[in-house]
């Protein structure tokens, strides 16, 4: 007897999009046939009829309670973040186990543990991330976390604001890169990269800060395309040399994503991220009252930029779409006036299902298979964690969200689960997550919240070598 079966909607498999049914047992998908081929009588049947039927979303880049840059206070903590990412259709988040100086990762993942067990919605897990230089015992013990299941770790090569303004310091220099991608190559790791060229950020908050020019709406001069340019082909030329997988988060130019293509035709297993706050707006954006509210690093770039990385998702060049989650309340999101002291980040885990749907879908004619790809299948792969997630597939985890094709408004606060503000309010959405299923229990239906239990679990991670070896994503 099925627990579950799901009937009527267009679901979204690997091979294609069909009116299947889907049986469920427990948490695993156990069939998808055509319709009227599930025979067995089965305890709840949902009736997708109209709907479009997809793996649940997979957040592959999110601070949770993480520290907030220049502030004692920290982001929204997991069950805020995942209760709002369960209403839009994310089933799975990986934030980040911070490894400071004078800590270990074994420290960092026990942090982790303790704030997530037990209090979040969704499925998570914890990518491990490395500050500034990095010890010869971190580096050689890194090996055994990746062995257990956190096979993905990221650094940063700029430390993103001026140094008066940016605490820790972050920037990995090119000679530890150069030896963390041989030990990323070695034990069958992904190497996450927030690539700009330090040397140009720094010294274009110094020109702006000698000429005056410090307001806010000038990010984009600082986080720059050029910057981007150069930083992203420096870290391709030593993957190269080493034979280390990148993904690079947050891709905001066109020159990024020409790097990122340009890589990957040569065979090269990189990968590129963008967000979609990156796809709707623009610097322009900025000069908005409070247009502060955009930003999240590196910044906004121009209209061209923004539409070049539509067309890298719709078409070729971007394997996901995420949302650097980093979410604080509006006082704090606009203190900041300056573009050294500007907060960055948004609440746009609840969104990022949605818009990518309205915006791709419904607007720019992605298919439905390319939806799924850049909402869950790739990061799945990429991270580790397909095919027990990212997939509509018999043995897969049951996963699965309903999105509504008629849904047509604009966006009212009403409709989101966090924070005290949106970007997103007054957005024309055309088709939205409706009904939420994780591991086979329904959390939404019809947009609201049925099952108030925080069922998330920690999910180990393992990257398939052909994901290693090559851009299969």
């Amino acid at each position: 007897m099925l627990d579950l079966a799901i009937k009527g909607g267009t679901v979204v498999t690997p091979w294609g999009s069909g009116l299947w049914d889907v049986g469920i047992i427990g948490e695993k998908i156990v069939n998808v046939s055509l319709p009227g081929s599930i025979n067995e009588e089965s305890h709840r049947i949902l009736d997708a009829s109209g709907k479009i039927v997809v793996p649940g979303g997979i957040e592959p880049h999110a601070h949770i309670s993480a520290p907030i840059m220049g502030h004692d206070e920290r982001t929204a903590p997991p069950e805020d973040v995942s209760r709002a990412s369960i209403f839009g259709g994310t089933t799975s988040i990986l934030d980040f186990a911070i490894q400071y100086p004078g800590i270990s990762i074994e420290q960092a993942l026990a942090e982790r543990h303790q704030e997530w067990t037990g209090k979040s919605y969704a499925d998570y897990s914890h990518h491990l991330m490395l500050l500034g230089e990095i010890p010869d015992r971190i580096m050689g013990g890194l090996h055994e976390f990746i062995e257990e299941g956190f096979a993905t770790v990221k650094i940063f090569t700029t430390n993103i604001r001026p140094p008066e303004m940016a605490g820790e310091p972050r920037m990995v220099k090119m000679g530890h890169l150069h030896d963390l991608m041989e030990t990323i190559h070695r034990t069958g790791a992904m190497l996450m990269v927030h690539s700009e060229d330090d040397d140009m950020v720094q010294h274009m908050y110094e020109k702006l800060a000698r000429n005056e020019n410090t307001e806010w709406w000038n990010m984009h001069l600082v986080h720059s395309n050029e910057s981007e340019d150069v930083s992203f082909r420096r870290v391709i030329r030593v993957s190269e040399w080493t034979g280390s997988p990148v993904y690079f988060v947050h891709v905001s130019a066109n020159e990024g994503l020409l790097a990122v293509r340009e890589a990957r035709s040569k065979g090269m297993p990189i990968y590129g991220e963008t967000l979609h706050n990156y796809c709707c707006f623009n610097a322009d954006n900025y000069k908005e009252e409070f247009g502060m509210k955009y930003h999240t690093y590196p910044s906004l770039k121009s209209e061209s930029d923004r539409q070049s990385l539509w067309r890298g998702l719709v078409d070729y060049g971007l394997s996901t779409v995420a949302t650097d989650e980093y979410c604080t309340n509006w006082n704090l999101k606009i203190e900041g006036k300056k573009v050294s002291d500007v907060t960055g980040g948004h609440n746009g885990i609840e969104t990022r299902m949605g818009v990518t749907y309205s915006e791709g879908v419904s607007r720019q004619k992605m298919s439905l298979e390319r939806f799924v790809e850049v909402t869950s299948s790739n990061a799945a792969k990429i991270m580790g964690m397909y095919p027990q997630k990212g997939v509509i597939a018999p043995g897969s985890d049951a996963d699965i969200v309903l999105i509504d094709p008629s849904f047509d408004k604009n966006l009212e606060m009403s409709d989101f689960h966090i924070s005290d503000y949106s970007i997103w309010e007054g957005f024309h959405a055309q088709g939205w997550p409706v009904t939420t299923i994780l591991r086979g229990t329904i959390v939404v239906e019809d947009r609201k919240l049925v099952d108030d239990r925080k069922l998330g679990r920690l999910v180990k991670r393992k990257i398939a070598s052909t994901v290693l070896n090559r851009p299969v994503c």
